[in-house]
């Protein structure tokens, strides 16, 4: 009754009634009329992805899906008989994966409850997944609570999916005909979420020093766990939900809170009970006053007593977003310490780099590593969208602005970032006239939406990206110079793969994330071989070639080798390998290529077979020393 007659009153005066609704469900119906939306709208056919954008964020969440996937057939087992479908979504709200009833499916494509399609609430109004994405909670939405009244017939349960920092990476939802619905569905859906999320936080932090706790030893391995991931020398670095509950963290402690602040340990007990009992539960006393059975689990990269001898202080690297992407190359980690200081500064970053270097990721990790965190991050490639609908894309537009657009309006992408962040990739391709309207809201902080109306204000944090030289350019007069000094309150530049240093850790790296489950690693000399291509579409070459090699192995296979490449990259690398193979020798004489051989294989010795260290401590280039030893070895 209370929905009803809330309902009334929003058709008949146009506003949210200050009584008989919820204050959450308030709060989402006030959301959804400030977007744009009315009760009985249409939807715009934009809001749903193109086949490129979907296969982005597939991309993009590779490794929340390969965690997902099995647990989401393990909950549709438990509800199929119900008329319903399991559904994840990632952190803008966009499905990506679904599983549901035939008898149901019909009805939830008929609302575009498939891959591909907007729900978020700018979108969709308020129900289960914008809602728990705009409230960071787990929600259920049921029945006439949609504000839109064509998914009335749904009752919807979904609870937000959070990564081991913190970051919120997707939702995970059930929804079902509303005479189906289960009372127990919102428990069945959460407890699924923190499934994952314990998947998630021991593959992040595999290596590392991990607490498993509960206030039960037999508690330890199952979902209600808290779990909690430090660094060697004592910095909690990572946490679940029961973890920051129980020591009452929240992100923005993660790299700054000390395990011996929240819990009567010293760290090199815990390292030492890491290796004298790894999983063994023995009782753990918190400063709180009460007592937990931990488990140990992880490895270290110092031996107990090491740290007990450690007497001088060491400087602390940051522990944030922008170092778990850090795998060693120096002049990336340059970048991000300059972009570290300027976090949460009213300063703009401009990003240069060559396509693929991974400028997006850079950026959601500059987001990620701020105080802006829980707010939107929103990427708009400039380059991407027609030239005729960009305007409305970036700034929104009024109802009935133009011919064919949506009745009751569009908030527009600049409007979304409020709170967060504001990334423009590939700026330099953004058309001239949409430049100076641009640069008037960053100059004024306020969004006017096309076809007139009140501006409104925002507020967030900008980051731009270009492949191109935007000075040039702007020298030019192909890109504005009033909005490239705008822009460019710090300007970072990202090295190709081909001039990284850290070629082994970044292949580890990408291998991990595609294959959470097995260990695959690259035969030495193709790893070889690898090194020394030019890779002219970067990390997004580099790592659709192992997604593809890495699906070409068998179930007992752990080495990829020639045979699963890609047959282009195979014979890239061919030529690679000629290329290599007829460089002509050093001009010197055999006494001294026998003396560089052998300073060589020293610095390999040295640094345990790490072939950038050993390059390093030579003074050459990685690339040089893998052409040395491949034509070397190509001679033996």
């Amino acid at each position: 009754m209370a929905i009803r007659q809330a309902r009334q009153h929003l058709r008949k005066f146009g506003s949210i009634p200050s009584h008989g609704l919820d204050e959450r469900l308030a709060r989402s119906w006030s959301r959804s009329l400030a977007a744009g939306l009315l009760p009985d709208g249409r939807l715009h056919a934009t809001e749903h992805s193109s086949g490129a954008e979907l296969g982005h964020a597939l991309v993009r969440n590779h490794e929340l899906l390969a965690h997902s996937r099995p647990v989401m057939e393990y909950l549709f087992e438990q509800v199929r008989h119900g008329q319903n479908v399991v559904v994840l979504a990632d952190d803008r709200g966009t499905l990506m994966h679904t599983l549901g009833d035939a008898i149901f499916l019909d009805k939830a494509q008929r609302v575009a409850l498939s891959c591909g399609a907007s729900w978020h609430e700018t979108h969709r109004g308020t129900n289960a997944i914008g809602t728990a994405l705009a409230e960071g909670n787990s929600v259920e939405i049921h029945g006439a609570e949609h504000f839109l009244e064509r998914n009335s017939f749904l009752t919807c349960a979904a609870s937000p999916i959070l990564s081991a920092t913190g970051r919120l990476l997707g939702i995970l939802d059930i929804s079902g005909d509303q005479h189906n619905g289960h009372p127990h569905t919102l428990g069945l859906v959460t407890t699924a979420a923190r499934m994952i999320e314990n998947r998630l936080i021991t593959t992040s932090f595999g290596r590392a020093i991990r607490l498993h706790m509960h206030t039960h030893s037999e508690g330890i391995g199952t979902v209600a766990e808290a779990i909690v991931a430090v660094s060697d020398d004592g910095w909690i670095v990572g946490a679940n939900r029961a973890a920051m509950a129980l020591f009452q963290l929240n992100p923005l402690h993660f790299g700054k809170t000390q395990l011996h602040s929240v819990v009567e340990v010293r760290m090199e007990d815990v390292l030492s009970r890491c290796m004298r009992r790894p999983g063994q539960a023995t009782p753990l006393r918190l400063r709180n006053g009460s007592t937990v059975f931990a488990a140990v689990h992880g490895e270290s990269s110092k031996s107990a007593s090491s740290v007990i001898a450690q007497q001088a202080p060491t400087q602390r690297t940051p522990v944030d977003a922008l170092s778990c992407l850090d795998t060693g190359d120096l002049r990336w980690r340059s970048a991000a310490d300059k972009a570290r200081r300027v976090l949460d500064k009213p300063i703009p970053v401009l990003i240069l780099g060559e396509s693929g270097v991974g400028k997006e990721y850079f950026a959601r990790a500059m987001h990620d590593s701020s105080s802006r965190c829980n707010g939107p991050f929103v990427a708009i490639n400039c380059g991407a969208i027609p030239e005729n609908l960009i305007e409305a894309e970036l700034f929104g537009y009024a109802p009935g602005a133009f011919t064919g657009a949506r009745k009751e309006g569009s908030p527009g992408r600049l409007r979304e970032a409020h709170g967060g962040t504001l990334l423009l990739d590939e700026i330099g391709d953004m058309p001239l006239t949409m430049q100076a309207r641009l640069l008037r809201v960053l100059q004024e902080r306020c969004v006017t939406p096309l076809g007139g109306g009140r501006g409104v204000d925002v507020d967030f944090a900008l980051v731009c990206a270009t492949h191109h030289n935007l000075r040039a350019d702007a020298e030019r007069e192909r890109f504005r110079s009033d909005l490239y000094y705008r822009i460019n309150g710090l300007t970072v530049q990202l090295p190709p793969l081909r001039e990284r240093t850290d070629f082994e850790a970044l292949v580890h790296r990408l291998l991990s994330g595609l294959n959470p489950k097995r260990d695959i690693r690259i035969c030495a000399d193709l790893l070889a071989k690898m090194a020394l291509h030019s890779w002219p579409g970067n990390l997004r070459q580099l790592a659709n070639v192992l997604r593809t090699s890495s699906a070409m192995l068998d179930p007992d296979q752990q080495y990829i080798a020639w045979d699963h490449l890609p047959d282009d990259i195979a014979q890239d690398l061919a030529q690679t390998e000629t290329r290599a193979a007829q460089d002509p020798p050093h001009p010197a004489g055999q006494n001294l290529e026998a003396m560089a051989m052998g300073a060589m294989q020293q610095a390999l010795a040295v640094s345990k077979g790490n072939v950038s260290q050993a390059a390093r401590q030579l003074g050459i280039s990685r690339q040089t020393l893998y052409r040395k030893l491949v034509t070397r070895s190509d001679h033996a």
